[in-house]
């Protein structure tokens, strides 16, 4: 909670900050130009990213597999988007790195790992070859899965 109030009051003194030093190099006029056409290339590069997220995940869940990488990169797209709005450009330059596909698999991989790790340490569990996955809370979820062949590892 402390790290959110800290960016809270930290980004928009950073922000203006730049936007002071940006317009008085190339002027007041051109520094908004340069925030809105940000903001509009931004938004237009996420709706085709995003889209083009969506139907990945759509297409492994056609085949049963778990989409948890295009979750991730949705999220990630979604907190992109954020950046490329809010007026300014440290934001703007976080969330271009964010439209740039290794760097957000990248990230992606980094908050499933983060997610795993924390349920993990909240006690989820899921028992191996039994389909049933459960909780400190007592939540239990039945399922079935399959293990192909292919995904075992030869320890020979």
């Amino acid at each position: 909670m402390r790290f959110a109030l800290l960016l809270f009051i930290l980004v928009p003194i950073v922000e203006m900050t730049v936007l002071i030093q940006v317009g008085s190099k190339i002027g007041a006029l051109a520094t908004v130009g340069l925030v809105f056409l940000t903001a509009i290339i931004g938004v237009t590069l996420i709706r085709k990213q995003g889209l083009e997220t969506s139907l990945k995940a759509q297409e492994k869940m056609r085949r049963g597999e778990l989409p948890a990488a295009e979750v991730a990169e949705g999220v990630m797209l979604i907190f992109a988007g954020l950046c490329l709005l809010i007026p300014g450009f440290v934001t703007d330059a976080i969330g271009a790195l964010l439209l740039v596909p290794p760097l957000r698999k990248l990230f992606a991989a980094g908050l499933i790992v983060k997610f795993i790790s924390s349920m993990m340490a909240r006690g989820t569990q899921w028992r191996a070859g039994q389909g049933t996955y459960s909780s400190r809370d007592g939540d239990i979820i039945e399922g079935e899965y399959v293990q192909d062949d292919n995904d075992l590892i030869d320890k020979k």
